[in-house]
């Protein structure tokens, strides 16, 4: 963490590397799971600020602290002619109370696939392919978890309008999720009783207070395939300063619900992107 927070201010501060054309913020900044969005939704927008005929790579760090639980995530990803993005996050997942961990590594795929998030009247539509592989099966299949590997798929819909709040523009974002995953992926995938796939609302909202810093919320639909105990949606309220095209940073206050039988987990959400 010492390391990030050094190359961050360093960046902030020269604000030297090229990061490409786009307008800033309009990258997004990157989930837990790696993807262009949010903390906890992905978006339709590509990571990074590459417009056509160039390219640019982001990397990040995240943390999440609630009562009884902690996850570190971490990642990089590529974006190329605003387009296409590919990312890769490791998430760790430690468990206060009871003792022990979970992990899990998230490759994903992003593709533009019409639409702008600011100059077209339809909203940027993306399609998301995430790929994620449990590192330690033994307790998600000892809860009752089928496959300790999953792959989900979603559609997002994203747009900004200008002048909606006081003059304020304002960013709407719908995703359409299909998945297997208990806690994300976590616990493992599916059930002995449920094997199928579900089909789950994500969304956000965002007002910009200026060009830079934005104020927002986030809600997470959670399938609930294991016995042992309910699976329960997630939502946050956050804020994301773009402090230059290079850097930007991220706080939230977390709701996650009732997470593994233990009560009501809320907390913060702090995460750090830069941008080449």
């Amino acid at each position: 963490m010492k390391t990030w927070f050094f190359a961050i201010a360093l960046l902030s501060v020269s604000g030297a590397a090229s990061a490409g054309s786009k307008i800033i913020a309009t990258g997004g900044v990157t989930t837990i799971e790696g993807n262009a969005g949010g903390g906890i939704v992905p978006w339709a927008v590509i990571n990074g600020y590459a417009s056509s005929n160039e390219w640019s790579a982001t990397a990040f760090t995240g943390r999440v602290a609630i009562n009884n639980f902690t996850l570190q995530s971490t990642g990089v990803g590529i974006s190329l002619d605003n387009t296409w993005e590919f990312s890769y996050a490791r998430q760790h997942f430690a468990l206060k109370t009871i003792g022990g961990s979970l992990s899990q590594d998230i490759f994903s795929i992003k593709y533009h696939l019409t639409g702008e998030l600011l100059y077209s009247a339809l909203p940027q539509i993306s399609l998301g392919v995430q790929h994620k592989r449990n590192r330690d099966f033994t307790l998600p299949a000892a809860v009752g978890a089928q496959r300790a590997t999953g792959t989900d798929v979603y559609l997002a819909a994203s747009k900004l309008l200008f002048n909606q709040v006081a003059g304020r523009n304002v960013l709407l974002n719908g995703t359409l999720r299909a998945t297997k995953a208990n806690q994300t992926g976590l616990l493992g995938f599916g059930s002995a009783s449920d094997k199928h796939y579900q089909f789950l609302f994500e969304g956000s909202a965002a007002i910009f207070v200026n060009y830079n810093l934005a104020f927002g919320i986030e809600f997470k639909q959670k399938p609930d395939n294991l016995a042992f105990a309910a699976e329960q949606h997630w939502r946050d309220v956050f804020v994301a300063w773009f402090i230059n095209k290079n850097v930007s940073l991220t706080g939230a206050y977390v709701d996650l619900g009732n997470i593994a039988a233990q009560g009501s987990q809320t907390g913060y959400y702090l995460a750090m992107e830069a941008t080449w």
